[in-house]
């Protein structure tokens, strides 16, 4: 009797293991099967983030007309150096820029300090994920030592599930300017609109509109800004090695169409070769090669098609440490 007390309890255990590892999957609160990604959201970019793929294509790569050494450091305190010098090859004008980075992450609290050679000084103070869920604040202030001259910014932000909004408000003795933005996202739809208010003179200044679509391997991105600036990009990833990007640009009262293509190739993990012209007959080449983990050399150029022969190219190297 007791050999088959056992025997039931065995069979017991493993049938309620049977069931529990059928249930795997399921969604406990509502009783069926939960599907991939359940209770989560996309979060739509901001709007300066829009069509940032394609812009990345035509920025990213090139430095033409200038030398720069990037070096990047992080202290055991937590502490990030950030030291940045360029000289300008047409002017000859040298600058640079140390920026230090403090993040006290069980606070939400984040500190930003940056000086460049025009000796202007900047400090950043921002919260975030406190107050609420997806809410940042940030304070901006600017003081340039050799005028007195001083100035501040408060920033807010916040996304969440099918929304990205902000709204800036710039001090300034005349009357503060606020700039606000909001994008909303659905199903890879994005549509969002930009303001920017002078309230001295109670004047809209800034009124933009976008349109996109956003899919896994393709983005497309429409723009108009303040009924003038007509503009719009294509995004694709072709495969994993090959990124290609059209942007297109017309400007109200003007019969002249301003475009480009670009594409970037990813010749292996350390080396990638980017390209680009537009319909000024403008060709931009650059290459970027991580010679060891930290340490990145970029070299680009700029080439006038129309005028070979004549010179007026130009060259840009840029090279960067990270430890």
């Amino acid at each position: 009797m007791a050999e088959k007390e056992v025997r039931n309890m065995v069979q017991q255990d493993k049938t309620g293991k049977d069931k529990q590892a059928e249930n795997k999957g399921h969604c406990v609160t509502c009783q069926h099967h939960a599907p991939k990604g359940h209770g989560t959201m996309a979060i739509p970019p901001s709007y300066s983030d829009l069509g940032k793929s394609a812009k990345d294509i035509f920025n990213k790569g090139y430095g033409y007309g200038v030398l720069k050494l990037d070096v990047k450091t992080k202290a055991q305190s937590g502490v990030e150096f950030a030291t940045s010098g360029s000289n300008n090859t047409d002017t000859g004008k040298s600058g640079g820029h140390l920026e230090t980075k403090y993040k006290v992450k069980d606070l939400g609290l984040s500190f930003n300090q940056k000086w460049n050679t025009d000796n202007t000084l900047t400090t950043e103070i921002t919260v975030e994920d406190q107050l609420a869920k997806g809410l940042k604040l940030s304070l901006d202030t600017s003081f340039v030592p050799n005028t007195g001259k001083k100035s501040a910014k408060l920033k807010t932000g916040y996304k969440r599930e099918y929304v990205n909004v902000g709204c800036d408000l710039d001090f300034d003795m005349a009357g503060p300017t606020v700039h606000a933005a909001a994008v909303l996202g659905y199903e890879g739809w994005l549509a969002g609109y930009q303001l920017a208010f002078d309230t001295a003179k109670s004047k809209l200044t800034q009124n933009n509109f976008a349109l996109g679509y956003k899919a896994g391997d393709f983005q497309l991105h429409t723009n108009v800004n303040d009924g003038t600036e007509f503009g719009g990009s294509i995004y694709q990833k072709v495969n994993g090695n090959l990124e290609t990007a059209v942007h297109l640009a017309w400007t109200a009262g003007s019969n002249n169409t301003r475009f480009g293509i670009g594409a970037k190739y990813q010749l292996d993990k350390d080396a990638s070769l980017s390209t680009k012209v537009n319909n000024a007959c403008l060709v931009g080449v650059g290459y970027t090669q991580t010679l060891r983990p930290g340490v990145k050399l970029t070299l680009s150029a700029l080439i006038d098609g129309k005028n070979v022969n004549g010179g007026g190219h130009k060259v840009g190297m840029g090279f960067e440490l990270e430890a």
